[in-house]
């Protein structure tokens, strides 16, 4: 039963214009009767049935169907419909290239339609331009259905996409940083075991505090990751900037002398400027202490001209995971996803961000307006 639904949930109209086709036709053959009418005519539209899987088989047996109708003498009817439809389900489901090789199907239907027909020449060029135009009519409507179609799909995709892209840079975001903190804190802790054991009880509670956060932001991760395909998927909570002191403590556990310095005028910056700013004090913290070889940093967040200032500055060797400079300003640029997710998520905001020598060190600088862009 169920099977049956669904059939007759995809082709009802397919049912609707074979009941109309064949009323039409069958009141017709008082002036030529035979059951062949009837018979050609019923095909001609029950091939709409494979248009789907097979659309060009469509095209072929109604043009087929049709031009054996009229070329046996038939008179004229409602089988016209068909030849419309036939030609919609072809040029709705293939790109030009694959169906016009297939057109010249209609040379043989129009030379049979205008062998019936009566009048001057002048009368039948008219009608078959008529029925020609509206054949291209349908063609160029089933056309637009499928660059619609395809522009919907192609929308999906890249929706996907940068969701799937979106996440992985919310877990680098994430677990990179502990884990590059823990890295750090570990060193510090063996370091420092049998000298300072006090010290090492330091290192291996912030380790612990590390590993607590970043083991939440990855089961929130793979819980987005999880999410039922067609429903949203939630949002993991955002830090924001009254969350850069426990950031810059946890750095600075690890070894790193980091000075922050937030004016109390940029904490009116929104949730996603403040989260925007989080993340690029994140992410250039962490490339400090993975592979700058700094023994200071300074962290600075400002509002200038209406928009969030944040910079990083530190007194490394320039060399950064993700970003090589070939030399000074001029040289070129590589980016990995860390930095890449830096510049996305400010970019995404109307701002702009700048990795690299400054005048008083590496520096990244991104500059946050306060509104969301137009």
């Amino acid at each position: 039963m169920t099977e049956i639904r669904d059939c007759l949930h995809a082709h009802w109209w397919v049912l609707v214009l074979l009941a109309v086709t064949l009323a039409g036709t069958l009141g017709r053959w008082h002036a030529h009767p035979g059951a062949g009418a009837g018979v050609l005519a019923g095909l001609a539209v029950l091939v709409l049935v494979a248009r789907r899987r097979r659309p060009e088989l469509t095209w072929l047996g109604n043009a087929a169907a049709v031009t054996c109708y009229f070329a046996l003498g038939y008179a004229d009817g409602p089988v016209y419909l068909s030849i419309f439809a036939s030609a919609y389900a072809l040029t709705s489901r293939w790109p030009p290239r694959r169906w016009a090789p297939y057109s010249v199907a209609v040379l043989p239907v129009a030379v049979a339609m205008a062998s019936r027909w009566s009048g001057s020449s002048s009368s039948v060029a008219g009608r078959l331009t008529w029925f020609l135009a509206v054949l291209a009519a349908a063609a160029a409507v089933g056309a637009a259905m499928r660059t619609r179609t395809e522009t919907r799909r192609e929308h999906a995709r890249r929706t996907a996409t940068e969701e799937r892209l979106r996440m992985a840079q919310d877990l680098h975001d994430g677990v990179g940083h502990g884990l590059a903190v823990i890295a750090m804190q570990a060193g510090v802790a063996l370091h420092v075991l049998d000298q300072d054991p006090g010290k090492a009880r330091e290192s291996l509670l912030a380790i612990r505090e590390s590993s607590r956060e970043s083991l939440a932001a990855l089961r929130a991760e793979l819980g987005r990751l999880a999410t039922v395909p067609g429903t949203a998927a939630p949002r993991a909570v955002q830090s924001g900037l009254e969350d850069l002191p426990a950031l810059v403590g946890r750095v600075r556990a690890g070894g790193l002398d980091v000075e922050l310095r937030v004016e109390d005028a940029a904490e009116a910056a929104g949730d996603e400027v403040g989260a925007a700013a989080y993340l690029v004090v994140q992410e250039a913290l962490t490339n400090v202490l993975r592979h700058s070889g700094a023994t200071s940093a300074r962290v600075g967040v400002s509002l200038e001209s209406g928009s969030l200032v944040v910079t990083v500055v530190d007194d490394g060797d320039g060399v950064r995971h993700g970003v090589r400079h070939g030399g000074g300003h001029g040289g070129g640029v590589t980016e990995g996803l860390g930095i890449g997710s830096m510049r996305s998520r400010v970019e995404r905001l109307g701002g702009t961000l700048r990795v690299g020598p400054g005048p008083h060190g590496f520096e990244v600088r991104a500059e946050i307006p306060m509104g969301t862009p137009s």
